[in-house]
């Protein structure tokens, strides 16, 4: 099912590299949630589940494929190195169990170790999903991206650009497979990558991403002060990638509090921001009206949006906003599982760090993710959310 290293999301490589020049010590838990009611995952899927991600351990990145990454200029070479000898050690890192049909799944150990987990894991945890619901039938994804593709010709001329950020909650890879080549083929002037690196790299596309929650939860646990720990995420960033991947994650506590700590020197330093919760309207004009209350030219800078997007939304957002700031578009699950099933919502989040909790609260209830209540009511209290 997962063929390559390569199969996973570009910001796992990113924030990897990061971990190998600046966290090597740092110690993480991961825990899968389904967020999506009465889902059961039979003792036959939850078998297959396990015995998919035990083989894991059979990978290894080739030449070829370290050929190809050595063609970004920001991945360094001591990196592609250590990746070449990287190895899933699923027997060390992983717990999973099956209870009356809920999945358990936590990852534990070193996060140069594991940060790769997540989205291979989530990507089987979807396939094997799908196989059971649907009987192991073949799907078509073209009848319902086809519109899709229609709604974004029909723009005619414009600079409307997009991506696929769907690797994690897919159908399956056939299915991405499917409709990241039929997004490139009929959309060149539009479809600006994908964030699986495989496909980008087999297709020859961009690869697509900075940096995820994790990376901003993780500092929440790291030997600054919490009242810090954004600010010290950016500027570790900024140290890694000097100019390059220059989008800023908004809402690993909410946007305010984000905004709060993005002054003017992070504001000109960034190329722009990325939104992942809460209202892309309301978050987009906040973002604006900082740039501009900073003295920045919004128009020269970039706004991200990566949150449950469908064409016709991003569309819409485009349409507002189109003279007062540049913006991408990830678009996921509308894209890459859209056959007919409703898509599970699952996620895997970083609950601990370094042996103390950390916290995801972002824009939306539903998504905030900790184990430790009584580290929220600090957290809200340091950033006065």
């Amino acid at each position: 099912m997962i063929t390559s290293l390569l199969d996973t999301d570009f910001y796992k490589l990113s924030m990897h590299q990061i971990v190998l020049h600046q966290f090597t010590d740092t110690m993480v838990r991961y825990k899968f949630k389904c967020r999506s009611k009465d889902v059961k995952f039979s003792k036959q899927c939850y078998d297959r589940i396990t015995n998919a991600i035990y083989r894991l351990d059979d990978l290894s990145l080739t030449r070829d494929e370290a050929g190809y990454l050595r063609t970004i200029r920001f991945l360094k070479p001591d990196y592609i190195e250590f990746l070449a000898m990287f190895r899933f050690m699923p027997d060390r890192h992983i717990r999973i169990g099956n209870h009356d049909g809920e999945l358990h799944l936590e990852i534990v150990g070193p996060w140069l170790n594991t940060i790769l987990y997540e989205v291979p894991v989530l990507a089987i945890i979807n396939e094997e999903y799908f196989r059971d619901l649907s009987g192991n039938k073949t799907v078509d994804p073209l009848p319902n991206l086809n519109p899709k593709i229609k709604f974004v010709q029909d723009l005619g001329d414009c600079d409307f650009k997009f991506a696929d950020f769907g690797t994690r909650r897919r159908f399956s890879y056939d299915v991405q497979n499917t409709v990241v080549s039929e997004l490139a083929r009929k959309l060149p002037g539009s479809f600006v990558g994908t964030s699986n690196v495989l496909l980008a790299y087999k297709l020859g596309l961009t690869p697509i991403g900075t940096m995820a929650h994790e990376y901003l939860q993780c500092h929440q646990a790291m030997h600054y002060k919490l009242a810090d720990s954004q600010k010290m995420a950016l500027e570790n960033w900024a140290k890694e990638y000097r100019g390059d991947l220059g989008i800023a994650l908004t809402d690993t506590i909410n946007m305010d509090a984000f905004l709060r700590d993005f002054d003017r020197y992070f504001a000109k330093l960034f190329d722009g921001c990325r939104h992942d919760s809460g209202d892309p309207f309301v978050w987009c004009e906040k973002l604006v009206n900082h740039y501009h209350q900073l003295g920045i030219d919004s128009r020269f800078k970039t706004a991200v949006f990566s949150d449950g997007l469908t064409i016709p939304k991003a569309i819409a957002l485009y349409e507002i906003f189109r003279n007062k700031i540049k913006m991408s578009f990830g678009i996921g699950t509308n894209l890459t599982n859209d056959v007919g099933y409703t898509p599970l919502q699952i996620v895997m989040k970083v609950v601990e760090c370094n042996g103390q909790p950390v916290a995801k609260l972002s824009e939306d209830p539903g998504k905030q993710m900790c184990e430790n209540e009584s580290f929220v009511g600090y957290l809200k209290n340091v950033f006065k959310v």
